[in-house]
C-alpha cells in the first residue's frame, strides 16, 4: 500500500515537470462563472487532477490517486469492466450508507453514456466516482468494474466542491497541455459557429440552420435527413420573439481530435411561452474545415 502512495506522489511530481510555463489544459476552452471546479482523470498516471476556476482561468489545485477499470479504459459495452474516455458531468451525489462497503462514504454517478457515446454505439451505465472499503484505502491502478475509485479521505476532501449537473469530469489517458493561443483560436471558431446557429434559428433561415448539421448527425434514432424533416415541421410552428444562449461552456474532447462540446442555457421566447433548456451540441471538424454538429442532447 505504501508503494502505491509513493508512486502517486512521483506521478504528481512528473506532471508538474511536464507542464510548460504558460501552458493550459488542452480541453478547457471556456468556463462560465457557474463552474468552480473541473476534474480531469488521467488514467495512465492513475491521477485525478482538480482544477479551480478563477478570473485568470483554470488553475491546478491538487490531485488524488485513483483506480480505474480492471480491463483499462475506452469503455464500449456493458460489463466490459473498462472506464469510459470523454467528457462527462456529475449527475447526483449518492448516500452509500446502505450500499456495499466498496463504494466508500459517498459516490457521484456520471452521465455515461452521453449523446456522443450513443452516437458511437457505446452501451452500459453505472459509472461512478466513489470511495473504497475502509480496509483497502489504496487499491491497484486497475481494480474497479469501470468506475473511478479514490481513497476515502481524498474523496471526502473534494466532495464539497462537486455540484451535480454542473461539474465537468474529463477522462483521458494523458493530460495534454497547450499554448493559450491555441485555446483562443478554437474558442473563437466555436463562438462563430454558435452565433451562426443562434442567428439562423432566430431569423427562421432553416437552410442556414440545417447546413450546420453534419450528414453523419443522429438524434434519438433519427438520421440527418429525418432530423431535418422534423425540424422543418417544428421550428416554424410559432413565431420566435427571442432566442438566446448564456452560461456557455466549451470543452475539447480528450480522445478525438477536432471534436468539441458546447453546453449552455438556451432561452426561447414566443408569444405565449418562455422555454429554458440546458443544451449540448457536439461539434466536429468536417472535411471542408468547417465545424458541423454531429450530436446533440439536453441536460
Amino acid at each position: 500500500m505504501q508503494r502505491l502512495f509513493i508512486l502517486a506522489v512521483l506521478t504528481l511530481s512528473c506532471l508538474a515537470k511536464a507542464q510548460q510555463p504558460g501552458s493550459v489544459p488542452g480541453y478547457l476552452l471556456q468556463l462560465p462563472a457557474s463552474i468552480s471546479t473541473v476534474l480531469i482523470a488521467e488514467t495512465n498516471s492513475s491521477t485525478l487532477h482538480r482544477f479551480v476556476v478563477t478570473q485568470q482561468g483554470a488553475k491546478l489545485d491538487g490531485g488524488s490517486y485513483i483506480s480505474v477499470g480492471q480491463n483499462g479504459v475506452d469503455k464500449y459495452r456493458a460489463w466490459d469492466r473498462r472506464t469510459p474516455l470523454g467528457i462527462y458531468f456529475i449527475n447526483e451525489q449518492l448516500d452509500t450508507s446502505r450500499l456495499h462497503e466498496k463504494y466508500g462514504p459517498t459516490a457521484f454517478p456520471l452521465d455515461y453514456p452521453n449523446a456522443w457515446d450513443h452516437r458511437l454505439g457505446r452501451s452500459g451505465d453505472g459509472i461512478w466516482i466513489h470511495g473504497v472499503a475502509a480496509d483497502s484505502e489504496r487499491r491497484p491502478p486497475l481494480d474497479t468494474d469501470g468506475c473511478i475509485a479514490l481513497p476515502n479521505d481524498e474523496l471526502l476532501a473534494v466532495a464539497g466542491l462537486l455540484t451535480p449537473l454542473v461539474t465537468p469530469v474529463i477522462i483521458t489517458r494523458d493530460l495534454k497541455w497547450i499554448d493559450p493561443q491555441q485555446v483562443f483560436s478554437i474558442r473563437e471558431r466555436l463562438h462563430a459557429a454558435l452565433d451562426e446557429w443562434t442567428d439562423s434559428y432566430l431569423s427562421g433561415d432553416l437552410y442556414r440552420y440545417l447546413r450546420l448539421y453534419s450528414n453523419e448527425f443522429q438524434y434519438r434514432g433519427m438520421n440527418e435527413n429525418e432530423w431535418s424533416a422534423y425540424r422543418l415541421q417544428t421550428i416554424g410552428a410559432a413565431e420566435i420573439l427571442d432566442f438566446s444562449l448564456d452560461d456557455v461552456l466549451l470543452l475539447a474532447d480528450p480522445e478525438e481530435d477536432g471534436l468539441y462540446l458546447s453546453r449552455f442555457r438556451q432561452t426561447i421566447v414566443d408569444a405565449t411561452h418562455t422555454v429554458v433548456t440546458i443544451k449540448r451540441l457536439y461539434w466536429r471538424e468536417s472535411a471542408d474545415g468547417n465545424l458541423r454538429i454531429v450530436a446533440e442532447d439536453n441536460g
